[in-house]
């Protein structure tokens, strides 16, 4: 979901308010897959490098992130189309209150089926694989499993996607043209689309452009 301080500020809007219009998007696309029946989203809103920007953007997204987990609970849209929410990251290095909501919420859904909502929040796709080795070589060295043991299925069970299907699509507005250390292991065989739009300007319409365009590639998943 990139592009949102570029559109704030092309607006005269300060970079913190551009999060703001993103949370708001964010809200608008979970209908739009309500409406084509889209069952896995996977959105991108903090990422381990994002830790590094001033204290006041990190204050305000984490404030987004505290009020949107806090009101999830109680969201009929949620509950009524039995959504299970899934945090992906360290959400260790979150705040306490954060954590906190993001457990709980987790927990509240758990056992919801009809779609899965995706939350990759302190989360960094390197920095994932890296944990997902240290964890195997813990549990080579313990015995719990053996180098034959290791395969990709094996290694993807470490991975914070554990028990989830790789991506068929992967979409980033703004116009950038890269990966941005999301999903790496998991990508392998998707299909990428890049949009020029903003994210915060991104139309029902530019997104059916994205399932159009999925839909006219032949889909490849040897290797």
């Amino acid at each position: 979901m990139d592009g949102n301080r570029r559109f704030a500020t092309s607006l005269g809007f300060s970079p913190e308010a551009g999060h703001i219009f993103g949370r708001d998007k964010l809200e608008e696309v979970l209908e739009w897959c309500f409406d084509l029946n889209i069952k896995i989203l996977t959105v991108y809103a903090f990422s381990t490098e994002n830790f590094n920007r001033n204290n006041s953007e990190i204050n305000t997204i984490m404030k987004l992130c505290r009020n949107e987990l806090d009101k999830a609970q109680k969201d009929s849209r949620v509950h009524k189309n039995k959504v299970k929410i899934r945090i992906l990251g360290h959400i260790d290095s979150l705040p306490d209150d954060i954590k906190q909501s993001a457990n709980y919420i987790m927990q509240q859904t758990k056992d919801y089926d009809n779609y899965i909502l995706n939350i990759a929040l302190a989360y960094g796709g390197r920095e994932e694989i890296i944990q997902a080795i240290q964890q195997i070589a813990d549990d080579v060295k313990t015995g719990n499993i053996t180098l034959n043991d290791i395969t990709e299925e094996k290694f993807s069970s470490y991975l914070y996607t554990n028990g989830l299907p790789d991506p068929d699509l992967i979409l980033r507005t703004s116009g950038e043209e890269r990966i941005s250390n999301f999903l790496l292991w998991q990508l392998a065989y998707s299909e990428l689309y890049f949009s020029d739009v903003y994210w915060p300007a991104f139309q029902k319409r530019d997104f059916m452009k994205a399932i159009q365009t999925y839909q006219t590639r032949t889909r490849r998943f040897g290797k």
